[in-house]
């Protein structure tokens, strides 16, 4: 499979909102979509990596799928709202790497 930019990746959401989705939800429905999302995200990594075991209905969840579902719906925000995600991951890449780039090697517990 042929790998996809971000923007790219925004662009194939928009597309398909509009080729097969007819328009968008609003931002609201869509912000509750995508806390929905994580949830099952959220229920996966818990039975995965954490302590609880999976019931039945669970074993046939997918953590990539999962994941794939809660980039979509953020794409989905992002584009209706008008934010290049590609811009907002460089400039969030450097917030981070100007306030921690020192934090984290310093860190005893690390």
């Amino acid at each position: 499979m042929a790998e996809i930019t971000i923007q790219e990746a925004q662009q194939k959401v928009d597309n398909w909102i509009k080729t097969y989705g007819v328009r968008y939800f609003n931002e609201l429905t869509n912000m509750t979509i995508l806390t929905e999302e994580v949830g099952e995200l959220a229920r996966i990594m818990a039975r995965t990596y954490g302590e609880q075991s999976f019931k039945e209905s669970d074993k046939h969840r997918d953590l990539g799928d999962e994941m794939a579902d809660v980039l979509w719906v953020l794409l989905c925000l992002a584009n209706q709202t008008g934010v290049d995600m590609t811009a907002a991951f460089e400039k969030n890449l450097q917030k981070k790497t100007n306030r921690d780039k020192e934090r984290h090697i310093n860190n005893k517990k690390l």
